[in-house]
């Protein structure tokens, strides 16, 4: 996705932003159609007439294929597609349009044969499950495709199965009776819990609206709102342009929830602002990856996971989005607070009040951006549906922006020497025109890799609930973790960080759920909504995690630095991200609530644990702080983990003990004449 052209704190803030452009051919003027039809279907289905629920998502899929299979051609994106080209993407096509219109044409007969299938039946499941598949490998990349063959196969392994030849290869533990071809088809295509499953129906419904809503945010100037907001909060402060990356991920994440595009949305200028301000290459696109990674964090969003964490756990959505907020601030507190440290050491200072952007002015330009989320959060505490509450935010994104064009041009824009005419009108009309159609497309292309993730968490999660996988997953995780919870969330994090590498956010967390969220509830006993939480944020690992790091590498991409020394930097402002899940489960009132006073300590704790961690890190808070200092903060905060108040305590006494020490040297040394310098690592 391009940027925006009125982007960056020196844009003047009245300018608005032009509709976008994503071609004029005929291939992009059809995903343009296509994409609008899509979202289109979407909003009818969410505030006018909800469907059932093989209707929305065998409709849905459908529809993301077709686009997927028009934006990403069959031999990639740098080449001409040619006769042969053409002819692979509009087998696909049809294949796609026939996937979903088999299901809705024939929905009652499926029905009525309720697992006696047809032959036509499993010949368009093969086909649908194909199609996925490959439109999976182009929209996400080849990875996923893998890792979705891989399951079927397992599926088919085994005495009774398709394949039994495969059976004898799989390790004891891992061994079943096989499955038959019709068998594995009807649960992949023909029944709820395959490619039509609780993933895709997610997708399909909350998450859906809600990137469309993002996307009317998007269009309308919300992004270049919320960063010259942070700009003008942060930017005089010492490190200001870093300061205001992390404000401006978090408020970029309401919109978006992806880390990649708050990468590449505000690093392409908060990047370089750091650079000239002294932050080394590196440690400007790491700072960039870990805030940008808090906006998968971030309600109410939370890069689709809150919908699905709802989903599963069977908890509403606006309790998941309220116990999210203080974890989230948590986590983006500790970055906020690395990058502080990092300023402060380096001597660095604040940017000139002259090329910051007014408080007054940012928000008497973009105060309309505020009203939809303030309803969006109104709607929810009402306990409306999510899917109706994108509804109508949408709808309110539309009546705010164009009440505001309507006031400017029939109110301010008289009084400042410009009539108002017709030709002035049409010309408005055109633009608001552009605008919607470029929203509602922007939106249908955002949601397509969202979509083909979950389609293909799909396949994964069908096959687990088929062969048992789940449960013999979770009692190898037992059986490697002797027991221990420690090791066992760390196999959970390595687990996570391997599937980071083929895996988007959303899809690693499905399936490391589906794996090891029996084993982490049942057998070690970490309370379900926890459990889920623990492995959504580990699924955020492969962005700031090497040699993953995909946040790093975007990164160190608009840095101009080197990938791996980049994600190393990301990896360590994102220390809460590791940290945070395990406070969680050693302090789980944190998550589930208590008595008000134990509550007040947790998250008491919780701030100085992080805090002494990353200044033990940084070997500065207040003053330089010596190794004895920093080597005792280790133990003092494993001791806040745990679950022996008393111990607790001690732990949190001793930070106590040594962040004063530290104040008080800072204080006696007086502030330090650093001359500005580059950072160090």
């Amino acid at each position: 996705m391009s940027l925006p052209p009125s982007s960056g704190p020196d844009t003047p803030i009245t300018e608005r932003e032009q509709p976008r452009s994503f071609g004029t051919g005929p291939v992009a003027i059809t995903v343009m159609v296509i994409g609008v039809a899509l979202s289109l279907f979407q909003l009818y289905s969410a505030g006018i007439e909800p469907l059932g629920l093989f209707y929305q998502r065998s409709i849905h899929l459908a529809f993301i294929m077709v686009l997927a299979f028009l934006i990403f051609p069959v031999f990639g994106q740098r080449r001409k597609r040619g006769v042969i080209g053409w002819a692979v993407d509009l087998a696909f096509l049809a294949a796609s349009i026939a996937s979903g219109g088999y299901i809705v044409w024939n929905l009652d007969a499926i029905f009525a044969r309720a697992g006696f299938w047809s032959e036509m039946d499993i010949w368009m499941g093969i086909l649908t499950t194909v199609t996925v598949l490959e439109a999976s490998r182009r929209a996400i990349g080849l990875g996923m495709t893998l890792i979705g063959v891989a399951a079927i196969l397992y599926a088919l392994a085994g005495p009774r199965g398709a394949l039994p030849w495969l059976g004898e290869w799989l390790p004891g533990i891992l061994s079943h009776r096989g499955n038959s071809l019709d068998r594995l088809v009807g649960q992949l295509y023909l029944g709820q819990e395959g490619i039509f499953g609780l993933p895709l129906g997610v997708a399909a419904t909350y998450i859906f609206v809600f990137v469309l809503f993002g996307a009317f945010l998007e269009v309308t100037g919300a992004g270049k709102f919320f960063i010259d907001l942070a700009y003008a909060a942060t930017g005089r402060k010492p490190g200001g342009p870093a300061k205001a990356a992390v404000l401006a991920s978090a408020g970029m994440g309401s919109i978006s929830g992806s880390a990649l595009a708050n990468v590449v949305t505000t690093g392409a200028f908060t990047i370089p602002l750091m650079k000239k301000l002294g932050y080394r290459p590196a440690q400007a696109g790491g700072i960039e990856a870990a805030a940008s990674t808090g906006g998968q964090i971030t309600p109410p969003l939370m890069g689709a996971g809150a919908f699905l964490i709802s989903e599963y756990t069977r908890i509403p959505y606006i309790d998941i989005v309220l116990i999210s907020i203080f974890p989230a601030v948590l986590y983006l507190g500790t970055v906020y607070l690395f990058v502080h440290i990092v300023a402060m050491k380096a001597g660095m200072k604040g940017m000139p009040q002259a090329e910051l952007p007014n408080v007054r002015d940012v928000l008497a330009a973009g105060w309309q951006f505020i009203l939809p989320l303030f309803l969006l959060i109104w709607l929810l505490a009402n306990n409306l549906s999510p899917m109706r509450v994108g509804f109508w935010a949408i709808v309110s994104v539309v009546v705010v922006a164009g009440l505001r064009a309507g006031v400017e041009m029939i109110w301010l824009d008289p009084k400042r020497g410009k009539p108002l005419t017709a030709e002035r009108l049409a010309t408005a009309g055109r633009r608001g025109a552009a605008l919607l159609i470029e929203a509602l497309s922007l939106g249908a292309r955002n949601a397509v890799a969202v979509s083909m993730a979950c389609a293909v968490a799909g396949i994964i999660v069908g096959v687990v609930g088929l062969t048992g996988l789940g449960l013999k997953f979770s009692s190898m995780m037992v059986a490697f973790s002797g027991g221990n919870l420690v090791l066992a969330l760390i196999l959970v994090l390595i687990a996570s960080l391997i599937l980071g590498m083929g895996l988007p956010v959303t899809a690693s967390y499905i399936v490391l759920i589906v794996l090891v969220g029996p084993a982490l509830s049942q057998e070690f006993g970490i309370p379900l909504l926890i459990a889920h939480l623990v492995v959504f944020w580990y699924s955020q690992d492969s962005n700031v995690t090497p040699p993953v790091a995909l946040a790093g590498f975007a990164g160190a991409a608009i840095a101009n630095a080197k990938p791996m020394e980049t994600s190393v930097q990301a990896w360590k402002f994102a220390k809460g991200l590791y940290l945070i899940p395990l406070f969680m489960v050693y302090n789980p009132e944190m998550i589930l609530g208590g008595p008000i006073l134990l509550v007040l300590w947790t998250g008491f704790i919780a701030i100085l644990a992080l805090a002494a961690f990353a200044a033990a890190i940084e070997g500065w808070l207040f003053a330089p702080m010596d190794w004895l200092s920093r080597a005792l903060i280790v133990p003092a905060t494993i001791a806040v983990f745990h679950p022996d108040h008393v111990i607790e305590a001690a732990g949190a006494a001793l930070l106590l003990a040594i962040l004063a020490v530290n104040w008080w040297r800072g204080r006696a040394g007086g502030t330090p004449q650093v001359a500005p310098r580059r950072a160090e690592g």
